[in-house]
């Protein structure tokens, strides 16, 4: 684990080799010889552990999309796996917080990205996810000032609501390179929780909310 200097800012860093096994490859493997390549390949790192002084490995998958893939979810190969883990000898099973205990490296910098292409082009920059990101700002704003008027449970409702406004995969989807079909159904989604947003802050409704792939922020 990584601290950046004078921040709260924790990190750890996947693993991208295993991460993407798990992720993208082994849902086409036997449950049995998926667990034994990922075993092997942490022996290694376990074996090279001295010279790397290497205390973590971090297996962060990209979301939810791993199991779809899987028989049955990935339940055999999941299964197989924290078996396999908890029985090795050289392995612990832990948790982030955990690991924070035991102590943490400065980290000098941090510069910003993903794990895409290694910045935020995903999310941001097309026409089309631009304004998702005008749109939500816009509704921030107006948060921000009706906030302080609300009742208790109302605050807790409009903050939830904002929570899921604030996905940054709703801008994932816009763009050209997703089924138009399905970019309608999201687009259509991301419109109707930002309108019951402004509704929960007593709020009327921008008219553009209503208006389909509008590409501007604008009534």
């Amino acid at each position: 684990p990584y601290h950046l200097p004078a921040s709260k800012v924790r990190c750890f860093f996947r693993d991208d080799h295993l991460s993407d096994l798990v992720g993208l490859e082994y849902a086409t493997w036997h449950p049995e010889e998926a667990v034994a390549n990922l075993i092997c390949h942490l022996e290694e790192i376990a074996y090279t552990a001295t010279q790397t002084d290497a205390q973590v490995v971090s297996i962060i998958l990209d979301g939810e999309n791993a199991w779809e893939l899987y028989p049955e979810n990935g339940y055999a190969f999941l299964s197989t796996l924290y078996q396999k883990l908890s029985e090795h000898p050289k392995f612990e099973l832990t948790t982030f917080s955990q690991c924070l205990n035991a102590g943490m490296t400065e980290l000098p910098k941090l510069v910003a990205g993903s794990w895409v292409y290694g910045n935020f082009s995903t999310w941001i920059g097309e026409p089309d996810k631009n304004c998702g990101w005008e749109m939500l700002d816009q509704a921030k704003q107006v948060f921000d000032k009706a906030i302080q008027h609300l009742t208790p449970a109302q605050r807790a409702a409009a903050e939830r609501q904002l929570a899921v406004c604030e996905g940054s995969d709703w801008c994932w989807w816009f763009g050209d390179y997703n089924p138009a079909t399905t970019v309608c159904d999201f687009d259509r989604l991301y419109r109707l929780h930002l309108t019951h947003l402004y509704q929960l802050l007593n709020e009327i409704p921008p008219t553009y909310l209503s208006q389909a792939g509008a590409t501007d922020g604008g009534d």
